[in-house]
C-alpha cells in the first residue's frame, strides 16, 4: 500500500513519485498541463502543474486547491480584486467560479482537486502562512508516544457535498504511532519538518516547502521536533 506520495521538494531534489499527464475531467482548464500522481475514491486527484498563459473559465468545473512553488499565478474571480499567488502561498477555487487565470511567465504549482456535482461555495479563497490560527482539538492520548500537542487551525473552505475541507494548521512537536490515515490528505509544509514512519520501519522526511499526499487508509506515523505549519486539504470517503 502507498504510504505517502511526495509531490514536490523545495530544494529541487527529484521525487520518486510517478506522474502521468492527464486531465482531471473533460472540462479541466489545465488539461494540457496537469500531471497527476494520485486519483482515488471520492473523485479526488493530487499532483503538479506547470503553466504559462491566460485562461478564462466561465464556470470552474471542480474544487481545486493550488499552492505555488515557483513563479506567480493571478486568479481573478468575476467582480473581485485579482489575487496574486506567489511561492509558499495558495488558494482554493470553488466549483462553479467564473475565473480568469494569468501567468506572465512560467509558474509551477502543486494541487489537490475534487469533483463537484452541486457547487455550494463559489469564489477564490487565499491561503497564507500567517493564517488566522485558532485552537482546535488535539490527538487522543492512546495514539501518542509523548506529550499531547497544542494544535491550531484556520479553516478557509468547506464543501460538505464533496467532503472537501481546506485551510492551514499548525502544531507543537509530537510523536504518533503508525496507524491508518483517517482521510485523504494533501499537505504543503510552510514551517518545520516531519518524519513519517511506515509499518516496515522506513521513514519519509519532509521539510518546509515540500508537498505530499497521503491516501485514506495508508498506515503512517508522525514525528516532529519543532513547530509544524501546513496548508491542508482533507476528504473523508466511505470505506
Amino acid at each position: 500500500m502507498t504510504v505517502a506520495l511526495v509531490l514536490h521538494r523545495a530544494d529541487g531534489a527529484p521525487v520518486s513519485t510517478s506522474f502521468r499527464r492527464a486531465a482531471f475531467g473533460k472540462d479541466d482548464p489545465f488539461a494540457q498541463h496537469r500531471e497527476i500522481a494520485w486519483e482515488g475514491p471520492g473523485a479526488m486527484s493530487a499532483g503538479r502543474t506547470s503553466f504559462i498563459g491566460e485562461l478564462d473559465v466561465a464556470s470552474y468545473p471542480h474544487i481545486e486547491t493550488i499552492v505555488v512553488v515557483e513563479g506567480e499565478l493571478t486568479l481573478t474571480a468575476a467582480g473581485e480584486v485579482p489575487l496574486v499567488v506567489g511561492p509558499q502561498a495558495g488558494a482554493v477555487i470553488g466549483c462553479g467560479t467564473s475565473l480568469r487565470i494569468q501567468a506572465g511567465s512560467r509558474v509551477r504549482f502543486v494541487f489537490c482537486a475534487a469533483a463537484c456535482d452541486k457547487p455550494t461555495k463559489r469564489g477564490v479563497f487565499p491561503l497564507h502562512a500567517d493564517a488566522n490560527f485558532t485552537p482546535t482539538g488535539t490527538l487522543p492520548a492512546e495514539v501518542l508516544l509523548g506529550p499531547v500537542p497544542e494544535c491550531r487551525s484556520d479553516k478557509v473552505f468547506t464543501d460538505d457535498a464533496a467532503q472537501y475541507l481546506a485551510g492551514a494548521w499548525d502544531s507543537t512537536p509530537y510523536h504518533r504511532i503508525v496507524r491508518a490515515h483517517r482521510m485523504n490528505e494533501f499537505m504543503h509544509l510552510v514551517a518545520g519538518s516531519v518524519r513519517f514512519a511506515a509499518p516496515d520501519g522506513g521513514v519519509l522526511s519532509v521539510g518546509t516547502g515540500d508537498a505530499l499526499f497521503v491516501p485514506q487508509g495508508a498506515p503512517i506515523g508522525w514525528e516532529s521536533s519543532d513547530r509544524v505549519a501546513k496548508f491542508y486539504v482533507c476528504q473523508t470517503v466511505p470505506a
